[in-house]
């Protein structure tokens, strides 16, 4: 989208050389890059009487445009095709396991469209027969539940369903930053992230019909259908409050095969991994199942050496988009700051801003609605002097939990760890208008 006052960030145009760049660690390209294009930007607007845009009219105002329904399914705008999730260069050694970014920096409210949301896959994603799939429910033995019993897609999609909006957040999101800064922008450093409406069964609900013994079983086991065996598990005290979905709907479509389709687990507040996707199996069990995404990866390396585990909540944190690393303020003047900010605890019930590093806070407007354990979007007015600034945000949950600096996680978690990097953010604003990633 072209926006006069604001560059777009280099993901949108890096060359493979600069991917190369990227993989050494070395960031100094992107000054040139940047310059370079918003060199290219006309900055200044004419007066309306001059504007050739506005005395001669366009094609589109004095023809037929497209007829009704020529895409059969609505796509994105052609001036809006550079906005793409992308995958990390060199993050792992094979496309079917790692990652895809979301692209923050261009979003706007809370919704992330479906074709956007980020993607994690341990073995590939695929594109599965919703006939041909099946959810089987089971215990670790005979007294768990008093009907083990097997589900199709029609059989779950006759049973009252809820909809319901939650960000999803990879535990490994921001884990590059945790030892110094890493990558240029915020699609790279939080684009583990997004935010949808899904749609799908309360799995108590299921685990009612099949006679669930709730005061024995105390864990689920949840196993997905793809090539990597993912199994998670997920305490009872989730299931119980009516949390956890089995979910087939995105965004009032079915899932993306990308998501999970035609069946995944929702679990709100939990990083993603928990979030099962082609879901197939749940067990019931007594004491947590320790599988080797619990027991191997997915866990927090401490200062004294060892492993902490099962540390799933994903906990109180936030982000300014826009400004954001990568991008150009092309003018002086008012701006307006606008991020992101989230709980796996409950609400967002504030977030600050500062534009000197920390020294001066002040809230930031809480744009509704403010839901549980979903994105919470945030705007405050900025005005640029020209000279240089640091922006950071700060969220503070309904639980009272406020999101650390560096200097507060380190104290506890030390710098070596990958998961659950919650710290501020810092961007930095540089008098030539380029905003760059900063730890402060």
């Amino acid at each position: 989208m072209l926006n006069r006052f604001i560059r777009r960030a280099p993901e949108n145009f890096l060359s493979r050389d600069q991917i190369q760049e990227v993989r050494a660690g070395r960031r100094g390209f992107l000054s040139g890059a940047v310059a370079a294009a918003a060199s290219a930007m006309v900055i200044g607007r004419a007066m309306a009487a001059d504007d050739p845009e506005i005395i001669n009219l366009p094609a589109h105002s004095k023809g037929l445009g497209q007829p009704v329904a020529a895409r059969g399914y609505g796509l994105p705008s052609e001036w809006e095709k550079n906005l793409q999730r992308r995958e990390s260069p060199g993050l792992t050694r094979v496309s079917q396991s790692s990652v895809s970014f979301c692209p923050l920096q261009g979003l706007f409210g809370i919704i992330t469209p479906s074709g956007l949301h980020f993607e994690r896959h341990h073995q590939g994603w695929w594109d599965i027969d919703p006939s041909k799939h099946r959810l089987m429910v089971n215990g670790s033995d005979d007294t768990m539940l008093k009907r083990p019993m097997v589900f199709n897609m029609d059989e779950l999609m006759r049973l009252p369903s809820v909809s319901r909006m939650h960000f999803i957040e990879c535990g490994a999101n921001t884990g590059m930053e945790w030892g110094n800064v890493a990558v240029p922008t915020v699609q790279y450093t939080h684009g583990m992230l997004s935010c949808s409406e899904f749609t799908g069964v309360p799995l108590r609900t299921i685990l009612e019909l099949c006679g669930a013994d709730f005061k024995r079983a105390k864990f689920v086991l949840a196993e997905g259908a793809d090539g990597s065996g993912m199994t998670r598990t997920i305490p009872m005290s989730m299931v119980m409050d009516g949390q956890v979905l089995v979910a087939y709907g995105q965004n009032g479509e079915m899932l993306r095969p990308e998501n999970g389709y035609p069946l995944r687990l929702i679990v709100p507040g939990v990083q993603g991994v928990s979030w099962v996707k082609y879901l197939r199996r749940i067990e019931l069990g007594d004491m947590p199942y320790a599988t080797k995404d619990e027991s191997i990866h997915y866990m927090d390396l401490m200062p004294d050496g060892l492993h902490r585990q099962y540390t799933s909540i994903q906990e109180v944190k936030s982000v300014i988009t826009s400004p954001s690393g990568g991008q150009v303020l092309l003018e002086k003047g008012v701006h307006n700051l606008t991020g992101l900010a989230w709980s796996g605890r409950g609400k967002i019930r504030r977030v600050d801003v500062s534009v000197d590093g920390g020294r001066n806070w002040k809230p930031a407007r809480l744009e509704g609605p403010v839901l549980s354990k979903c994105l919470t979007r945030f705007n405050s007015d900025f005005v640029w002097d020209g000279k240089p600034a640091f922006f950071q945000s700060r969220a503070v949950d309904e639980t009272g939990h406020v999101q650390p600096t560096y200097g507060e996680l380190r104290k506890v978690r030390a710098s070596r760890s990958i998961y659950h990097n919650n710290a501020i953010q810092s961007w930095a604003l540089e008098e030539n208008g380029e905003v760059k990633n900063v730890q402060i």
